[in-house]
């Protein structure tokens, strides 16, 4: 998934970050409202973690911006307030669930696999592409029923092409969605991990030209499913 967390406290942001991203997330950090919602007009999040107290723009303003723009994302409130009416004002702005400070990791995350649930009820979850299946529930990939052993970066580029068949990617583009606004990061480290995930589809029986490369454009994934 993609994730923007909306936190103006960096030393809760930011292990929330880095335990998001050891989960295969992609995760971006705004400090303050009016950052959260330059963030989400230039970019399609699956979910938002969105703190109610922020400088600038607060969290309900926030919430009721995002859903007025027609975003779809689902919006998680964390909060210290934990009275009925604060959960009321929150819901009624647009989030789907609330969560109140402090809380421990494992349970953010199950409310995240409930919410990404909801979603998948609709959406059928598991994306295939010839004897290729990767699970996005489970974040688990097989080729020939086989498990492959992906890192994080790997997993969300073939993510991102089984959901995108036979669209042509540019490495920036590949840069952009996958990869936050604070890494310092090259089109050549895409280069990099297009050719570890081609090894470890190679290896795993795939054709070496599962994910081809469109000269002179970026890449795709090959239309002729083996």
């Amino acid at each position: 998934m993609k994730i923007l967390i909306v936190e103006d406290d960096k030393r809760i942001a930011q292990p929330l970050a880095e335990d998001l991203q050891y989960q295969n997330h992609a995760v971006d950090i705004a400090l303050d409202g009016e950052m959260g919602w330059h963030c989400t007009q230039a970019t399609d999040y699956d979910l938002i973690l969105l703190d109610v107290m922020l400088p600038k723009l607060d969290g309900i303003a926030l919430c009721k911006k995002i859903r007025q723009s027609g975003s779809t994302a689902f919006v998680l409130m964390l909060t210290a307030r934990d009275t009925t009416a604060d959960k009321v004002l929150g819901l009624d702005a647009g989030a789907d669930d609330y969560l109140i400070k402090p809380f421990e990791l494992e349970e953010l995350s199950a409310r995240i696999r409930a919410l990404s649930r909801r979603s998948r009820e609709v959406s059928h979850p598991v994306l295939s592409h010839g004897k290729l299946q990767l699970d996005p529930g489970r974040c688990t990939v097989t080729y020939n029923q086989q498990p492959l052993d992906l890192t994080p970066k790997e997993y969300m580029i073939l993510e991102l092409f089984l959901k995108h068949p036979g669209q042509v990617l540019t490495r920036s583009a590949i840069l952009d969605r996958l990869w936050n606004f604070d890494q310092v990061s090259g089109e050549q480290t895409v280069k990099t991990h297009l050719t570890n995930l081609r090894r470890k589809l190679k290896v795993a029986g795939a054709s070496g030209k599962l994910i081809e490369t469109v000269y002179g454009l970026g890449y795709r994934l090959n239309q002729r499913k083996k």
